[in-house]
């Protein structure tokens, strides 16, 4: 069959390359444009664009619902359109541009996290399950009627790195599967239980921010949902000023006290929660390089507590 692959981001990269290997023609890839990156702000290109490099024809509107974007896809005359992490709403005119099916490859076992974040919405949840749901797409957020779903469990030490990555992997299969049932003329559809449904908005710097009146347990698992993005962080008071420390990784201590408090500074920095305590493990103070917490603490005794402010 010949497809058009709508992508951006990272987690699509193995199953744009499975699909290159598949007995299907990618006749063209749609990606967001190109954009600054890194501390140099150097202009560079999707991981989807660099993954097909110029074996492809990759197209990079602005806006895909442009008439101009919606024409330009419509020449390419696919039948079937598959979307996995794109970062725009796909509007009708691409939607029908397909013979057989738009289809989008979702991280989440829809109808629960429909949205940006279900990754790190499943961890920060407490979730033992999330996997992938390849759905027709319709106009709505995540709604469309369900062709397939693939569990996968949820390990208790995943971050939102690592599930990222195992999703990735679980990707490729999902898809040449669906791709095979549509081709065999009789796939399956169900409609979502919109009653069930959940949502994980999209992130941004600020959602990182740790609020200790939370329990430990929540705040473990805010960490982990967090890591590498958009990164987990609490402020503290300096000798130079008030500074960001970021959190990559923290466990649960059976220790209590006034949230935001500094328990102990032997060697660990074990600050209370609104119940229970979290032992930082992995750390970086704004401006520093990233340490273990035995090493940040030998330099830094002088904490007691987070800002009061700041809880």
């Amino acid at each position: 069959m010949r497809v058009v692959f709508v992508g951006t981001g990272a987690i699509g990269v193995p199953t744009i390359k499975a699909l290159q290997q598949s007995r299907h023609d990618l006749i063209g890839v749609v990606s967001q444009p190109d954009k600054p990156a890194g501390r140099d702000q150097h202009i560079q290109p999707p991981p989807i664009k660099k993954a097909v490099g110029d074996s492809v024809p990759v197209f990079q509107p602005r806006r895909i619902k442009d008439e101009s974007a919606i024409r330009e896809i419509g020449r390419w005359q696919p039948d079937v359109i598959v979307v996995m992490a794109y970062g725009q709403i796909l509007p009708s005119g691409v939607l029908t541009a397909p013979k057989l099916a738009c289809i989008n490859l979702h991280a989440s076992l829809l109808p629960k996290w429909r949205g940006a974040a279900p990754i790190q919405a499943a961890i920060a949840a407490g979730d033992n399950e999330t996997g992938l749901t390849v759905m027709y797409v319709d106009e709505g957020l995540d709604t469309g009627d369900i062709l397939l779903s693939e569990p996968l469990k949820i390990a208790a030490d995943d971050t939102g790195g690592t599930l990222h990555d195992r999703l990735a992997q679980l990707a490729p299969e999902a898809l040449l599967k669906a791709l095979d049932l549509i081709e065999s003329g009789n796939p399956p559809r169900a409609q979502q239980n919109s009653s069930q449904a959940t949502y994980a908005p999209k992130l941004n710097r600020e959602s990182g921010r740790i609020d200790w009146t939370e329990s430990a347990e929540t705040i473990e698992r805010k960490i982990r949902a967090y890591n590498p993005w958009p990164g987990a962080f609490t402020e503290i008071d300096t000798p130079s000023g008030r500074k960001k420390l970021k959190v990559f990784a923290a466990r649960i201590i059976d220790n209590s006290g006034k949230p935001g408090q500094i328990l102990t500074s032997d060697d660990q920095l074990i600050v209370a929660a609104g119940d229970r305590a979290v032992s930082l493990q992995d750390i970086q103070l704004e401006g520093r390089k990233r340490m273990s917490v035995v090493e940040f603490v030998r330099g830094h005794r002088w904490i007691t507590e987070i800002p009061a402010a700041l809880l």
